[in-house]
């Protein structure tokens, strides 16, 4: 089975076995191994699946990043001081574009763009204040919102996060044809053709489907040397009855991405 606990335990232990180093994104921007996996973990869901994560790879000696929404089903401050206090990376995984909009919508005034990322931008502040309030936080990701008409990375078309003292955004500090990009959007690992927002630019022609498919090819030593995952944990169980649960709702959530919203992009 996959997209289990027990799965992805396999997967580091794969990872570490085949030589890879493993670094937090704040590390990597600041001195990049050669042979490195970037472990990135966006909490959008069941931020206790995430401290599982955290605790696993803490037992393995190894950090990852996790990225945690300003919002109660991912915000839980217990869990995010704790994951801290295991030697983890944790950032913020804005939205405010997504949230901002719908708060104007809701208030039935007129608003321009440009208001709009004013709006955006001050949440944005804000929210970070309060994540800093409980832990070191140097590194952003934006959440996709995939049911918004506005992109989260927009907000920084007219603001400078770097000016918040912030060193890096995945998606506008990595070189995607440097480092190669999996993620599970979409429960799979070729999730691009059901995502609307997380997906990158790369000059790799690599697609796996899934874990296994992976593990092969690292058995092989055909994986790039820098690698970075993007997990959702909330999509890895243990329990068959919520595996079971996970897979049915995501392939209706895959399907209607698919036919409302990548399309439309």
């Amino acid at each position: 089975m996959d997209f289990t606990i027990k799965k992805y335990r396999e997967l580091l232990l794969r990872l570490k076995d085949a030589g890879y180093e493993f670094q937090t994104f704040h590390q990597f921007l600041k001195e990049p191994k050669s042979k490195v996996i970037l472990l990135r973990h966006d909490v959008d869901l069941l931020p206790e699946n995430s401290l599982r994560f955290a605790e696993i790879q803490h037992e393995l000696g190894i950090k990852g990043t996790y990225y945690f929404r300003m919002v109660p089903e991912s915000w839980n401050e217990e869990i995010i001081t704790r994951i801290a206090s295991l030697g983890h990376e944790l950032g913020y995984h804005y939205e405010t574009m997504d949230t901002s909009f719908s708060k104007l919508k809701k208030d039935k005034q007129k608003f321009s763009y440009n208001d709009l990322t004013e709006a955006a931008y001050d949440e944005f502040k804000s929210n970070l204040e309060e994540m800093r309030k409980l832990v070191d936080v140097n590194t952003i990701c934006m959440h996709g919102s995939p049911r918004s008409p506005y992109d989260n990375k927009d907000i920084w078309k007219g603001n400078d996060y770097k000016k918040l003292g912030l060193i890096g955004e995945p998606y506008f500090d990595l070189d995607f044809n440097k480092v190669f990009y999996l993620t599970d959007t979409g429960r799979r690992w070729d999730g691009h053709k059901v995502s609307v927002r997380d997906k990158v630019e790369t000059n790799f022609n690599i697609v796996f489907h899934s874990t296994d498919d992976i593990i092969d090819t690292l058995k092989k030593n055909e994986l790039p040397k820098q690698i970075m995952f993007n997990f959702h944990p909330q999509r890895w169980h243990s329990n068959r009855f919520s595996w079971a649960v996970e897979l049915i709702v995501q392939n209706l959530k895959n399907l209607i991405k698919r036919y409302f919203f990548v399309s439309k992009n």
